[in-house]
């Protein structure tokens, strides 16, 4: 059984390991600069850097926007999602607005049929050259 090693001896090679990375000298990770790629860089577990290192986390998120001018990974993807987001709300209110001008018309045909032809008669008889099973469905105008 190894020995668990020390918070300040993992906190040392934390910011080694973030040395090596922002300079472009990687030795055990892909030289991503991402928190997976510092811990795989560092020897650590990525939980433990996001749990017990989370100051660390955000140091190095912020030397890779100071340093290298780049936006972090998470950031570039939240960015995307927030931007698909704004897009998919505007196209809602969009479909809202309509279905409102959609009832909107459809409750002034309604009170127009309702209402606009007064009170309902019984039917006038069909013409006679109208075959038998033919209703009219407006009185006729003669």
């Amino acid at each position: 059984m190894t020995p668990q090693p020390q918070p300040d001896d993992e906190r040392t090679r934390i910011r080694e390991a973030m040395d090596r990375l922002l300079g472009g000298q990687p030795t055990t990770s892909n030289g991503s600069l991402t928190v997976a790629a510092l811990a795989v860089e560092a020897d650590v577990h990525r939980m433990a850097l996001l749990k017990r290192h989370a100051d660390l986390k955000n140091e190095f998120y912020e030397r890779v926007r100071n340093e290298t001018r780049q936006i972090p990974e998470t950031e570039k993807r939240l960015r995307e999602t927030v931007a698909k987001l704004k897009k998919t709300v505007a196209n809602q209110k969009e479909e809202i607005d309509d279905l409102r001008q959609q009832v909107t018309l459809l409750a002034m045909a309604g009170a127009v049929l309702v209402n606009g032809q007064g009170t309902p008669s019984a039917p006038e008889p069909p013409p006679a050259d109208a075959p038998d099973n033919v209703i009219p469905f407006r009185p006729t105008t003669g």
